[in-house]
């Protein structure tokens, strides 16, 4: 099997354009283990966390952590002391002792990593930065949370795998659409069968966030068409990324719940895509068009290579078509195009509607709100009052307080480094077939052909 696993990675990595070399494993029976298994554990009462990265993705995550009674917020670091003030003011405002702030830099964070009192680290700082961040925090022994968004290559996946089966240290991917209330009543849906057997499923990140990318230069969210440099928060890093890049680079709210639908990497798994892109136009039309930009302003010369719209196809071993959508230069509403389709029925959130052959009219849509209700999540009838005053729409609170009740038991989440490895994949993956005029791009497996034993996990029950 080892030895099948090593030519069926080596094929996979020719495929996507890159070759990793495989190490020998420091702690490998890591790499198998699941929470549910040993939640018997005793957990520690109390957790002392560092954050890496406080701006505003980060201070969201602070904020969860000042709410409860089990968590020691002990150091933040951030080169930017805007972000840093900001922070601090949130223990200010709680009366909370103040962390210890390490923002001599962007490498700072290092010197955070070497306070021994630390057990766990969350990420949340610009995209470039959290695979390196990750592996130093899993190589200094502290269990990891990092933030979503998109790898850069997929040598970045397999540090973060390797570095989690030399260590043995955990880290969590922080997707929190898998939290989602309808998302998780669906997936009890799922589960109990009412869809029949599954063969399709649709998502994406369908967002103008055009007002993200740009702005005036000195508010977050106030307008306008600078960027880069001159820019502030995202728009100071993460419209780069529109220029240089062309793919899906934000895969991971749209293809996590999926993932948990269809089982991918507990008995199923990802095999190969294809992607497509459109034209380049959408953020061009904004600058030109904006009161303070227009065709004349420097960034109106600025070529974007990142198409309007991405589109992703992905075959799974389990032989279901996955579609996945990029859509954020252009105006429309939000969306995160789900669908799940079976042999018995539908559901699609774009129209918060369902059909279930025999139960529903034939035919028609249905609105979803009685069948979500019905079967509303335990996690979500047992924790919802708590999740009312996080962050979207209450996801922040689960995927936070997994996190949480994770470190303190030193167990693997539900949402591992495999995951997190395997959902990143998809952006270089869908660079390289853009590139390739839409060619299939082979999935790596990044579990050695753990997939075909390990069993789901995720939200089974009132989990801790």
């Amino acid at each position: 099997m080892k030895r099948l696993n090593r030519r069926s990675f080596l094929q996979s990595a020719a495929l996507a354009g890159a070759a990793t070399a495989i190490p020998v494993l420091g702690n490998a029976s890591t790499a198998s283990s699941s929470a549910p298994a040993i939640l018997g554990k005793k957990p520690k009462s109390k957790i002392n966390l560092g954050f890496i990265g406080v701006g505003l993705r980060g201070q969201s995550h602070v904020e969860l952590a000042l709410m409860r009674d089990d968590c020691n917020v002990l150091a933040i670091a951030d080169p930017q002391a805007v972000m840093v003030n900001s922070c601090l003011k949130l223990f200010d405002d709680k009366g909370v002792k103040r962390p210890k702030v390490f923002s001599n830099g962007d490498y700072d964070y290092l010197e955070l990593l070497k306070e021994k009192d630390i057990d766990a680290v969350v990420i949340a700082s610009p995209w470039e930065w959290h695979t390196q961040q990750a592996v130093a925090a899993m190589q200094a022994g502290k269990y990891v949370g990092t933030e979503v968004c998109g790898a850069f290559s997929l040598d970045e996946c397999w540090q973060l795998v390797n570095t989690h089966e030399a260590t043995g240290v955990h880290l969590m991917f922080l997707e929190n659409v898998c939290y989602r209330r309808d998302v998780m009543a669906v997936l009890q849906m799922v589960r109990e069968g009412l869809f029949g057997e599954l063969l399709h499923f649709e998502c994406g990140y369908q967002h103008d966030l055009r007002e993200v990318k740009f702005n005036d230069g000195i508010n977050p969210y106030g307008g306008g068409v600078e960027f880069g440099e001159k820019g502030f928060h995202e728009a100071k890093w993460r419209t780069k990324h529109s220029v240089a890049r062309n793919g899906d680079l934000y895969p991971t709210h749209g293809i996590g719940p999926v993932a948990m639908y269809a089982n991918i990497n507990r008995g199923n798994r990802l095999v190969y895509l294809t992607s497509t892109a459109s034209k380049s136009v959408g953020l061009h039309d904004y600058i030109v068009n904006h009161p303070k930009g227009g065709a004349s302003h420097p960034n109106a010369k600025v070529k974007f290579k990142l198409g309007d719209v991405v589109t992703t196809v992905i075959k799974t071993a389990n032989e279901e078509s996955i579609i996945i959508s990029h859509d954020t230069n252009l105006p429309r509403p939000y969306s995160l195009g789900f669908r799940v389709q079976g042999t018995k029925g539908i559901w699609m959130d774009v129209n918060q509607s369902l059909m279930i052959e025999g139960q529903t009219k034939a035919h028609q849509w249905e609105k979803a709100q009685t069948w979500l209700d019905k079967y509303d999540h335990p996690l979500w009838r047992r924790f919802g009052a708590d999740a009312k005053t996080a962050g979207h729409g209450g996801m922040d609170f689960f995927v936070f307080h997994h996190f949480v009740e994770c470190v303190k038991r030193n167990i693997a989440p539900q949402m591992d480094v495999y995951d997190a490895a395997t959902w990143l994949a998809i952006t270089p993956l869908s660079e390289a077939s853009i590139a390739m005029s839409s060619a299939p791009q082979a999935f790596p497996d990044f579990t050695r052909g753990r997939w075909i034993d390990r069993k789901p996990d995720f939200a089974f029950g009132e989990e801790f």
